[in-house]
This record gives C-alpha cells, structure tokens and sequence, in this order.
C-alpha cells in the first residue's frame, strides 16, 4: 500500500481538492483526480522530510497560547510605535541570538513563530546552526530581548522537539 500510496493523506487531499477545483465528479475527472493523487505524492516522496516527533504536546499546546498572546501584543506595540514614530522613532536593529536548538522541525517551528510576531524578521541562519540574525523593530536593550526570545520560544521547543 506504501507503494502506491506514500502520503494517503496527502492522497486524499489531492484528489478532493482537484475535485473541488473541478466543481464535477464526471468520471473523467474522478480518474484525472486519482491519477493526479497516486503520482504526485510518489513523485514528491524524496522531497519530504521524514516527520519530526513531539516529545511534550501539552508545552506545544502552552507554546501556541504564548505566541498567539504575542502576536496580539506585539501587533498592538508595533502598531503604536507607528503611530508615535514622529515623536519616538523606532529602535529598529539586529540582533544575533545564540541558538541551542538544532532539530531541523524545531528551527523550521521558530521560523515560524519568529514570522508570526509583528516587529521581528528571520534574516539568517549560521551555516552551524549555531547563531540567528532577527531584525526587530523596536529594541531597546539587545540581551534583554535575547533572554526573552530563548525562553519564550526556544527553550520551549527545545523541551518539545529534543
């Protein structure tokens, strides 16, 4: 069954989708839909990335919560700082955060998270993996923001992918 079909899921997302965009269930178009959802996702399978495994789902579950919470809070923040920009610009700068995360899953969830928050932007990643460069939009002392950032979402990856 692999064989024929190595993402069932993917499978079946593939075949409803192009029945979907279709707006037919025609049998041409149901055998199209099935031939499509057997070769793509046997032709895509050496791209995939085996699945990353969750050690903690409940600090996974706590670690939306958070970053939902600091997208709201970090909208409002840059969106005041916008507002007051005249008066107090922004202190907008890079900033290198050491990294102790190195399950590929893990950085991919950071980049992510780091996409998400308003007034942050994931510019580099260390060849090593060893070191981050965000842009941050309003930062007033760099090893505060830094200690905040590895505790608010890299220690908790950490604990859930390694």
């Amino acid at each position: 069954m692999k064989r024929w079909l190595p993402a069932p899921l993917l499978s079946a997302g593939l075949f409803t989708f192009w029945l979907l965009l279709q707006q037919s269930v025609a049998p041409a178009h149901l055998l199209l839909g099935a031939l499509i959802a057997i070769a793509v996702p046997r032709l895509t399978a050496p791209l995939r990335v085996a699945g990353g495994r969750v050690r903690h789902p409940l600090r996974l579950l706590r670690l939306i919560g958070h970053v939902g919470g600091d997208v709201v809070r970090s909208g409002l923040g840059v969106g005041a700082g916008v507002l007051k920009a005249s008066r107090h610009p922004p202190r907008g700068r890079f900033v290198v955060v050491p990294l102790e995360l190195r399950d590929p899953h893990a950085l991919a969830a950071l980049a992510m998270i780091t996409a998400v928050v308003p007034g942050t932007v994931w510019c580099e990643l260390a060849l090593d993996r060893s070191a981050l460069l965000l842009h941050v939009f309003d930062v007033a002392d760099d090893a505060a923001f830094i200690a905040h950032y590895k505790s608010r979402y890299e220690r908790p990856l950490v604990e859930i992918f390694e």
